[in-house]
């Protein structure tokens, strides 16, 4: 099968690399940026197109990698005679193949979700850890690319269409969020006089050990601290020192769950102060 990507930024220059160095056919990149379509190809040891017809019929399978927001009308512009026995695969997490190709079958080619559970933030470096992504895969042909990725050392899952919503803030709420949460500490810690660089260097060891623990373990096995102990007036001093509405109902929507949590670790214990404190 030959591979070609419309979209050369970090997920279509990452992609292309791992599948090259997994031994795929990657027939080479076509984007509006002729010069970023020009560094994708070279990295990936594949051919530059300058137009997306002549990608696509150089190709098998097509991946537009473009920001989530252009998919569609990326795949809408596509000359619809020539896509004819073709695959089109995006990497959204958001949108479903039915999504971002309607009337693909109208066409005769069958869309497919290939979304990598990954934070790519480098086109030349993060092909090195795709390896140890999960890819989650949905539309025509997952079956196929399910058998590619497992078969090249991937975990993968075929999910259906009318989730993918819920399944990607769930790897928002994993991903995304949590970062809004670290930064949240940084900022609590700046109040306490330090800076940046030295909260990081103050919570590093602190997130990585219990991120360690919560794959495991598991998130309620690992949970330790003032919630899980029923420590009320720990938690009543916490309210008392962060300002700003924002904060302070992150803070309750967050010990909210973890009252959840230490409930079913601890069925025997009484957690109504605590839930009358956070609601």
């Amino acid at each position: 099968m030959k591979i070609g990507f419309i979209g050369a930024g970090k997920v279509g220059f990452s992609l292309g690399k791992y599948l090259a160095v997994k031994g795929m056919d990657i027939s080479g990149y076509y984007s509006r940026s002729e010069m970023s379509a020009h560094e994708a190809a070279e990295f990936t040891g594949s051919e530059l197109f300058l137009s997306p017809e002549r990608l696509i019929i150089n190709s098998d399978a097509v991946f537009i990698t473009v920001p989530d927001g252009e998919i569609k009308n990326t795949y809408l512009s596509l000359p619809k005679e020539l896509l004819c026995g073709k695959q089109l695969c995006h990497c959204s997490g958001a949108m479903s193949a039915e999504e971002a190709f309607p009337g693909i079958a109208e066409c005769g080619a069958k869309g497919t979700s290939v979304h990598p559970l990954f934070p790519v933030s480098s086109r030349t470096e993060s092909y090195k850890e795709l390896g140890n992504a999960f890819f989650c895969i949905e539309g025509d042909c997952a079956d196929e690319w399910s058998s590619i990725f497992s078969s090249v050392g991937n975990h993968t899952r075929i999910i259906s269409s009318g989730i993918k919503s819920r399944y990607h803030a769930a790897c928002s709420v994993a991903s995304n969020l949590v970062c809004g949460l670290i930064e949240e500490s940084i900022g609590l810690l700046e109040q306490c006089g330090f800076n940046e660089k030295e909260a990081l260097t103050a919570l590093e060891p602190l997130v990585i050990s219990n991120i360690r623990r919560i794959f495991a373990v598991g998130p309620t096995a690992a949970l330790t601290g003032p919630v899980e102990r029923n420590d009320v007036s720990t938690v009543k001093k916490h309210l008392s020192c962060i300002s700003g509405d924002i904060d302070v109902n992150v803070y309750r929507s967050v010990t909210k769950k973890l009252a959840e949590m230490a409930l079913r670790r601890h069925p025997e214990a009484d957690y109504t102060e605590m839930n009358e404190l956070i609601r």
